[in-house]
């Protein structure tokens, strides 16, 4: 996350080209992102809708950008992985915002330009292997909810006032119907505990919730350097 974005803030030209190592990202749509440049616009990119990697990993990335592009409060683009052609001027109003750990896909659409979407498949990886895991994927979606949406937050402070209204009610309702069926009326300790089993979850993954969030705040606070650099070759 850190190094790629580190990289793009030391160059000096007029452009940026992002591209992985790798070739997963074609070169050949290179020409394509300059001609949409000299059109004018700042942004362009290179948007996969299709790829020839194993279709259970392509599947969940395409639910990510589904549910993550409804929290967010900014657009997210389905698709973009960071391959694409950044002008001087995004580089420049990248380098002001100084975020420890960024996720660049977010600021991109944050910086508010007109973006060009170029669509392309994405082929199989040749050689080496993918750095990421379950680990690595989660914290990228993570980072892209709390940086960019606050609704989590919110659903945990609806979600607190409609179980305590409704547990208000059961509990009236329980009451009235314990009155009139005194001796008949005997629902047994089951429904205690279940009860505090589910409210026990509810509680522990909003805890999660705002311990993402808190975690967050705290790499902010930290004003660390992106990377240490050990040293500079050809640059």
């Amino acid at each position: 996350i850190r190094s790629p974005f580190y990289g793009m803030l030391q160059t000096k030209g007029d452009a940026v080209i992002s591209i992985v190592a790798d070739l997963q990202d074609p070169p050949s749509m290179i020409k394509d992102f300059i001609k949409k440049w000299e059109e004018g616009y700042k942004v362009v990119i290179g948007v996969k809708k299709k790829s020839h990697e194993f279709p259970l990993f392509f599947a969940i990335r395409q639910l990510f950008y589904s549910i993550i592009k409804r929290l967010s409060e900014v657009e997210q683009i389905s698709g973009f992985m960071g391959f694409g052609l950044y002008d001087k001027r995004v580089i420049d109003i990248l380098r002001d915002f100084q975020d420890p750990y960024p996720y660049f896909r977010g600021l991109i659409s944050d910086i508010g330009f007109d973006i060009a979407k170029i669509e392309y498949t994405q082929p199989a990886r040749k050689k080496g292997k993918t750095k990421n895991n379950f680990y690595t994927l989660y914290d990228m979606a993570i980072l892209g909810i709390t940086n960019h949406s606050k609704i989590p937050l919110r659903l945990a402070v609806m979600l607190g006032f409609f179980v305590s209204f409704a547990s208000i009610m059961v509990a009236i309702g329980y009451f009235i119907y314990k009155l009139v069926f005194w001796n008949d009326f005997s629902v047994g300790i089951a429904p205690l505990v279940i009860g505090i089993f589910f409210f026990s979850a509810v509680q522990l993954f909003f805890i999660g919730i705002i311990g993402e969030y808190i975690g967050a705040i705290h790499t902010q606070v930290l004003k660390r350097p992106l990377v240490i650099e050990k040293e500079r070759i050809n640059f």
